[in-house]
């Protein structure tokens, strides 16, 4: 018969039932934050650089008018907000990249339904950031709204 000296079975700590359910819990939380986080699908980049001929977009006729543009493949909304002001927002969805339309109140995205006001400020749905703005200057003398 062969006996263990019991100094040699090394010793592990002891979980009790409440500390392993609550490990357990965060430890699931956390797999499910990480598959709805922002960096699961394309980002708005942080600068663009874009010119626009405001009379080629009748939509920026008026205000409240919103335009569809892209800049080198990232797609924009410009918004006219009164006669010499205009604000360009990207239309990538800061939660997981959908790319938001206009709804005639402002943005939703298609992909979790997170809704934008028509400055980009997130308003309801999925909660995100607001949507990427980008500085904007127009020339009222030659029409030319320039971004970036």
């Amino acid at each position: 018969m062969h006996v263990q000296n019991t100094d040699e079975i090394p010793q592990l700590p002891c979980v009790t039932r409440r500390e392993f359910m609550i490990r357990g819990s965060l430890t699931g939380i956390a797999i499910l934050l990480a598959g709805c986080s922002s960096g699961n699908g394309p980002t708005a980049p942080a600068s663009v650089n874009l010119t626009l001929n405001i009379s080629d977009y009748p939509a920026l006729a008026n205000a409240g008018g919103v335009a569809y543009v892209d800049a080198s493949g990232n797609p924009l909304a410009v918004v006219r907000v009164d006669a010499n002001t205009f604000d360009a927002l990207s239309r990538v969805c800061p939660h997981q990249g959908g790319t938001v339309s206009s709804n005639g109140n402002g943005f939703t995205c298609p992909v979790h339904g997170a809704r934008f006001s028509e400055t980009g400020t997130w308003v309801g749905g999925q909660s995100t950031s607001n949507l990427t703005s980008y500085q904007t200057q127009f020339n009222s003398s030659t029409g030319v709204l320039t971004i970036g």
